[in-house]
């Protein structure tokens, strides 16, 4: 009789306590306790998702202002030329991806002479060196195109701007 008293009372337990007791025995979390870490783990998840959402946003409107940039570029006749496009660059190493090119010149003293005109307008003109025994005056360097689109604008209303001056990638 004990020991079926003891085995009903011991089903009880077990049938009205549920897995909680024994995983707090075992030093475990229970429900609730599990339940709050799902909810932690599914926040972390969706904010990292918004994140990444974010990212592709900010990446999305990147590429749709550079090809309205491109486009306003095609209108004002301007030309971007990549550096392998003649035989790459000779200066060591250029800062930023885009400059604005105002001259190029066989003859390097023809270059000096722009560069220090240029110089003396106010801006900060480089001298870019190519392969193919070009110099050119490059002026306004950024990494933005939106931006080097705005110097371009204002670059084209110097007296010292040719009429064919072009955009350098640095790639």
């Amino acid at each position: 009789m004990k020991k079926t008293v003891l085995t009903v009372l011991l089903s009880a337990t077990l049938l009205f306590s549920g897995c909680d007791m024994f995983r707090k025995l075992a030093g475990r979390p229970g429900a609730e306790e599990l339940d709050k870490m799902r909810m932690e783990m599914m926040r972390a998840k969706e904010a990292e998702h918004q994140a990444r959402i974010d990212s592709l946003r900010m990446v999305e409107k990147m590429l749709s202002d550079s090809v309205a940039v491109l486009d306003s570029l095609r209108q004002m006749n301007g030309t971007i030329l990549n550096p392998s496009e003649m035989g790459g660059l000779f200066t060591t190493r250029l800062e930023a991806r885009y400059y604005i090119i105002v001259g190029s010149f066989r003859n390097r003293s023809n270059a000096e002479s722009l560069l220090n005109g240029v110089a003396e307008k106010g801006y900060a003109p480089v001298l870019v060196n190519f392969r193919n025994g070009f110099n050119a005056v490059a002026v306004e360097p950024s990494d933005n195109l939106q931006q080097v689109f705005s110097s371009l604008k204002k670059v084209k209303a110097e007296s010292f701007c040719p009429p064919d001056v072009w955009i350098l990638i640095n790639e």
